[in-house]
């Protein structure tokens, strides 16, 4: 049983905004949510991400434990 006047005030339909505009609606211990990012605009969700490869650090890999990508496939 829960006490009574200790729980925040419940909103069902709390509104979320990212960059101005309605995301969507939940439910939140506040009104309204202002976010930065959401699955809408994350590079992850939206396949815009890249691997930054910063001073050949994927190649000095496969040179480190000799693997080659030709050396892979012909087997």
């Amino acid at each position: 049983m829960a006490k009574q006047n200790i729980h925040p005030e419940w909103h069902a339909n709390a509104k979320v905004y990212c960059d101005g505009k309605h995301i969507m609606t939940i439910g939140s211990t506040k009104p309204e949510l202002h976010v930065d990012i959401w699955s809408g605009n994350h590079p992850f969700f939206t396949g815009s991400q890249r691997i930054l490869d910063t001073e050949g650090r994927v190649e000095r890999f496969m040179r480190k434990y000799k693997l080659n990508s030709q050396e892979n496939n012909d087997e």
